[in-house]
């Protein structure tokens, strides 16, 4: 499996607009961050969790020309507001029609927003076309290689915590929440590798901080825990050298081979 971080941006990206961002190099690339997504590439299919406002941006820069199924794990702007860029996609598919999974708030955001991407084809060519679904705890994508989904608190809503499966190698996925269920931690426990928002250094009411976040990467005990989905109070040439051994801090292009 391949995991690229498209984004590892909170809401307002990094740097934040009209913001004293001082306390950040910004010299170093690594502190300019995108909205938060990822392409997971699993059992030679490819799947893309999430498509903020600058998805199209992203996905020239890290070369991504194929996406077979896109999962939503919940339908906040940073999260949703790219997916009319999914048209490229769906012209590439042999049905034009591209697979949609999210939880139900995720399914009614795509409603509200897309509602001209949701026929049995594209109104016109060029046009964004997706076969919505809930997503289910458990969908095979390819012969032995599986998501397993999970709910997250965040806030007065759900997201969805994603686990990928391919073969004896296990990726996690838990953005956007405030902390992980026992059936998060249980599916994900021993994970080749885990990635968890990590929001900022103070507490939030819907969002793990970074103590936080490296305690929860104790408990499921992966092989290597990456943070994401962090806001401009967190450096990365200073953060990263404060991790305990096995965590580490995304940067937006990092692809991870597991």
């Amino acid at each position: 499996m391949k995991l690229t971080f498209m984004g590892t941006g909170t809401s307002q990206g990094v740097p934040v607009i009209g913001f004293d961002n001082s306390g950040l190099d910004l010299s170093n690339k690594r502190n300019w961050r995108m909205r938060s997504n990822v392409h997971v590439e699993a059992g030679g299919r490819h799947i893309q969790v999430d498509a903020g406002p600058e998805f199209r941006i992203q996905c020239l820069q890290n070369r991504i020309d194929w996406i077979d199924l896109f999962i939503l794990t919940h339908g906040h702007a940073d999260h949703i507001a790219g997916m009319d860029d999914l048209r490229r996609f769906c012209d590439r598919l042999a049905s034009n029609r591209l697979p949609v999974y999210s939880n139900e708030y995720g399914l009614e955001r795509i409603r509200a927003m897309f509602p001209y991407a949701l026929g049995d084809a594209p109104t016109q060519r060029g046009y964004p076309c997706f076969k919505l679904a809930p997503m289910p705890k458990m969908l095979e994508i390819a012969p032995g290689c599986r998501v397993h989904s999970a709910p997250l608190p965040h806030g007065g809503i759900e997201t969805l915590g994603l686990v990928f499966e391919e073969g004896e190698k296990k990726l996690a996925y838990f953005c956007d929440c405030k902390l992980l269920t026992r059936e998060a931690v249980e599916l994900a426990r021993g994970a080749d590798l885990l990635v968890l928002g990590a929001l900022r250094l103070a507490p939030h009411p819907s969002h793990m901080s970074l103590e936080e976040a490296v305690k929860f990467a104790d408990i499921v005990g992966a092989k290597v825990s990456y943070f994401t989905h962090m806001t401009s109070h967190i450096d990365y040439g200073v953060g990263e050298g404060r991790l305990p051994k096995g965590c580490h801090l995304a940067y937006d292009g990092l692809a991870l081979e597991v």
